[in-house]
Parts: structure tokens; C-alpha cells; sequence
């Protein structure tokens, strides 16, 4: 077992998060497998559906489920293994725990104990897709699974349309085809890729735009396996011109609205500097009508 408690540590025990593969057995990494054989404990988020995993590499350690509905409790019984130096390691059914997965409250606990908890990194869906949707990604935004309710789902969009970077959702099988249809007259009809089924049998990547994406799906009597949906960013807005920023402040003068105010409140929505508005509004106000 690695050696890794780090200065400062109150207890000998370590919790390593291991990535393990999303579909294909072969991208589990050599550490992770050596991790699962030397921890004394697997708390895994489906002891049954991760037997298939540990039989193949050949991995006898013991398991704990560690799932959202009973997290809380084993983060407990976790805490104390660790505590009377055991080392755990928590896997999910499919790629790196946390990320749209069960483990944060099981973390979050035995981080506030000063406990060493080290990563194992690995498999991904987010990243694996991103890396061949063809968007850019310089800078990007993991919003996970949206709300099911629609309005609630609504909403939560609403609160995107202005992100620049390229948006990354998880979304179920049964729902993307009512995710995209929603999806489409809110943001636009963006550049996007659907990434399903990635490392699996059927795996499958769909670009274009938007309704393209939909229009696709909407042709098949259903659509099977874990989707993850990568959207194109919000395209800046064009620059202002001085004519717009003229007709813009005399649409929105008011005579109970200060300079500063109205420079303050038109800079920020417009993303401008807030001098260049103050100076435009000065000189109108002193321009004889």
C-alpha cells in the first residue's frame, strides 16, 4: 500500500476515490486495480453490478455499499474504519465517484476529520466526450443532470444562456429527447454533440446542431444508453456601436435616475466600460435638443 499520509494527518487511514471504467473493462489503470487490491475495504455504490469488475481483475477485497440512500449512515461506519487505520477505497458503478454520483457526504465527512483522502483518476464521461464532441474546450461548464420537472428544468436553462464556455449535461435515455426539445428555443439552435453509450459496444456520437441532434433521435422508436449532451457556449455579443449606445441611454433616460446610476446600470448589461457610458451620457445631456 502506497505510503501517503500527508504531514498533519490524525489518523493513519487513507479513503482512495478510484475512476473505474465507464463500459470497456481495458481502461481501468494499473494503479486503481493494485488500490483495489491492497485497500482492506470497497465501498461500492452497487456491490453487485462492481462483482463484475473486481472477478475480472482478479480483485478478492471485500465490499460495502455505499449508495445516495444509505451514504449518510456508512459515511459513519467509514469514518471509524479509517480512524482505527483501515484504508477504503470508493468506487461508483461507472467512471470517477462524485461527479453525478454518490461519495460528496461520505467525503465531506472524512474531510473534516483530517483525514487523507487521495484520488485515483481514471475514466470520466464528461471529459472523455468533451475531448471529441469538436466544441472548444478551453473552458467549459459541467452542469450535470438538469432538473426532471419542466418548469424547474426551465429555469435552470434560463440561467445558461449567457455562458460562454461549453455546457456539459448528464441526461437519461427516457428524457433527452424532451430535454432537447426544451433545450432548443431557449439557448438556440447551437452547435452541440450527443455523446452515448462512450467506450461501450454501441457507442455513438451525434454532431450538428441542436434540432439536428433532435431530429435524429426523434426518427427512432427509442433511444438506449447513458447520454451526455455537449452544447456550444453563448457567441459573444457584437460590439456596440456609438449610434446604439446613443439611442440605448436616450431609451432609458429618466429623469429621477442619476448620471452614475443609469452609466452603471447600462455598462452592466451591456458589459461596457463604465467610463465610456458616463462620458456618451454627459454628452448627450449637453447636447442642445
Amino acid at each position: 500500500m502506497e505510503t501517503s499520509n500527508p504531514p498533519g494527518a490524525l489518523y493513519p487511514g487513507t479513503l482512495y476515490i478510484v475512476a473505474t471504467p465507464l463500459g470497456n473493462l481495458e481502461d481501468m489503470t494499473f494503479r486503481a486495480v493494485r488500490i483495489l487490491k491492497e485497500v482492506d475495504l470497497i465501498a461500492a455504490e452497487d456491490t453487485r453490478y462492481s462483482k463484475r469488475l473486481l472477478n475480472h481483475y482478479g480483485i478478492e477485497t471485500g465490499m460495502i455499499s455505499c449508495h445516495e440512500h444509505n451514504e449518510a449512515q456508512k459515511s459513519v461506519q467509514l469514518l471509524e474504519a479509517l480512524k482505527a487505520g483501515k484504508n477504503i477505497a470508493l468506487i461508483s458503478d461507472a467512471g470517477t465517484p462524485l461527479i453525478s454520483d454518490p461519495g460528496y457526504t461520505l467525503v465531506k465527512t472524512i474531510a473534516a476529520h483530517n483525514i487523507t483522502i487521495l484520488p485515483v483518476p481514471g475514466c470520466n464521461a464528461a471529459i472523455a466526450g468533451l475531448s471529441v464532441a469538436g466544441l472548444p474546450t478551453d473552458s467549459f461548464l459541467f452542469c450535470g443532470f438538469l432538473p426532471k420537472k419542466q418548469q424547474k428544468r426551465a429555469l435552470a436553462l434560463e440561467g445558461l444562456k449567457q455562458e460562454k464556455a461549453t455546457l456539459i449535461f448528464y441526461e437519461s435515455p427516457k428524457r433527452i429527447c424532451a430535454m432537447l426539445q426544451q433545450t432548443l428555443p431557449i439557448l438556440g439552435d447551437r452547435r452541440a454533440c450527443l455523446a452515448r453509450e462512450i467506450t461501450k459496444m454501441h457507442e455513438e456520437y451525434i454532431r450538428g446542431t441542436l434540432g439536428e441532434i433532435l431530429s435524429t433521435l426523434e426518427l427512432r422508436p427509442q433511444v438506449k444508453g447513458e447520454c451526455v449532451l455537449f452544447i456550444q457556449g453563448a457567441s459573444p455579443p457584437p460590439p456596440m456601436t456609438a449610434e446604439h449606445l446613443e439611442e440605448l441611454i436616450l431609451s432609458k433616460q429618466n429623469k429621477h435616475k442619476g448620471t452614475a446610476d443609469l452609466a452603471r446600470q447600462i455598462a452592466r448589461d451591456c458589459h461596457l466600460p463604465k467610463k465610456q457610458v458616463y462620458d456618451t451620457i454627459l454628452k448627450l445631456r449637453n447636447t442642445p435638443s
